[in-house]
């Protein structure tokens, strides 16, 4: 190897500290300026504060979950795939956590990697504002039966139902059943294309076998669906409601199919 291994560390070390600055803060504390940022421009809130035993303590005050507040439910991060994925990042990263506020206690000769590392964790807890329901299919099902049981009674409700006079029904599941005001109402989440193929087959063979039906389908996105198979599915299916973001529209369709007495 021809590289200037001492050349090479001196250049990064210039570098580092170039990029990582340390600034009076409010009271006793101390910020530190990083070259990380949130998606909108801002930088992370990362502060120094004193503790007992030489210890100090890499803080960022709270101010990350806020940030991420404006634009998120954050007790959603708590819940469900995004919970576990939340415990994770702090089990991975080895920071700790009290009431939103992430931290790690160091010794001051561990100062520099511990300010990458809660960067590093901050910014993984940042990306959970990625997992939305068109890129994360696990917590799509999680959302809309949150929504749909904010609307209709769960008792009205039954999850992976089915239609036992199909043949082999066991291998068409239905996602929910409702109490409908004319038919059963069978719900449908189709958080991807397979679903919508899957979904098509289900709805031909509940037709084949006459069976009493309604029927709405309710898109992670639908604009992510293949044009021919959106159509096949449209030829199968009821009404459609093209994400779940458009929560007038499932309510409105939802309640007119429902039996709420």
């Amino acid at each position: 190897m021809n590289l200037d291994i001492d050349k090479l560390q001196e250049t990064l070390c210039s570098l580092m500290c170039a990029e990582v600055k340390i600034r009076p803060g409010k009271g006793e504390l101390l910020s530190i300026e990083t070259p990380f940022y949130f998606a909108d421009g801002d930088p992370y809130q990362i502060y120094i504060k004193e503790m007992p035993g030489g210890i100090i303590r890499l803080t960022d005050m709270g101010h990350t979950m806020m940030h991420l507040s404006y634009d998120n439910d954050v007790d959603k991060f708590r819940e469900g795939t995004r919970g576990k994925l939340f415990e994770q990042i702090k089990a991975d990263t080895f920071i700790d956590e009290d009431n939103g506020e992430f931290f790690i206690d160091t010794p001051v000769e561990n100062l520099g990697s511990n300010i990458f590392r809660l960067g590093q964790a901050l910014t993984k807890i940042n990306d959970l504002t990625f997992l939305n329901r068109a890129r994360a299919e696990s917590t799509f099902y999680e959302d809309l039966q949150e929504q749909l049981f904010n609307i209709v009674d769960e008792g009205k409700v039954t999850k992976d139902y089915y239609f036992d006079e199909m043949e082999n029904a066991t291998d068409y599941p239905i996602d929910f059943r409702i109490e409908g005001k004319y038919a059963p109402l069978f719900l449908f989440g189709i958080p991807n294309r397979d679903k919508a193929r899957l979904t098509t087959i289900i709805l031909e063979r509940l037709l084949r076998a006459k069976a009493d039906f309604d029927s709405l389908l309710i898109f992670s996105d639908q604009g992510s669906i293949p044009k021919q198979d959106l159509a096949r599915l449209s030829n199968a299916g009821g009404e459609m409601i093209a994400s779940l973001d458009a929560e007038a529209d499932f309510s409105r369709k939802l309640l007119r199919k429902v039996n709420m007495n």
